[in-house]
């Protein structure tokens, strides 16, 4: 088949493994091999984890809300429809510190390799998580 489609209310929900924010991995569920792809409904006092990625290029769009993340030292407040480019080995966390909820759409590509499900867990550690993985953004702190 030359394309698949999820209608809106048929993607599969999960909470992510260690900040617990809603996600849907799309790219995965659509069978996509050479891109990432998820929504992530993130909810006030929420954050993604502060992660690098070695060589994968990431799109963020927000959908919804007013997007707050943070790309290595830089504060990014990006109204519905912005779209940021976040270039490998920069490290980034979504995060909402806002009243309403922030609905994004996060496209990456090409995929890591080795991908991390072949490394060990302090290999995924030191090469994607440089605070630990459930580090918070300081504008959570206090």
């Amino acid at each position: 088949m030359a394309y698949r489609v999820i209608r809106p209310g048929d993607a599969a929900w999960r909470l992510s493994n260690e900040m617990r924010t809603a996600n849907a991995n799309v790219g995965a569920q659509l069978g996509a091999t050479t891109l990432g792809a998820r929504f992530w409904r993130v909810r006030p006092g929420q954050a993604s984890t502060r992660h690098r990625h070695v060589g994968e290029h990431e799109l963020y769009l927000v959908l919804e809300g007013t997007g707050r993340m943070r790309v290595d030292d830089d504060l990014l407040t990006l109204p519905p429809h912005s779209v940021a480019l976040v270039e490998p080995d920069s490290v980034r966390q979504v995060f909402n510190d806002t009243d309403a909820d922030q609905f994004w759409f996060i496209v990456g590509a090409p995929p890591e390799d080795p991908p991390l499900s072949t490394l060990s867990p302090p290999d995924v550690r030191a090469r994607v998580y440089p605070d630990g993985p459930a580090a918070l953004p300081p504008e959570f702190e206090g």
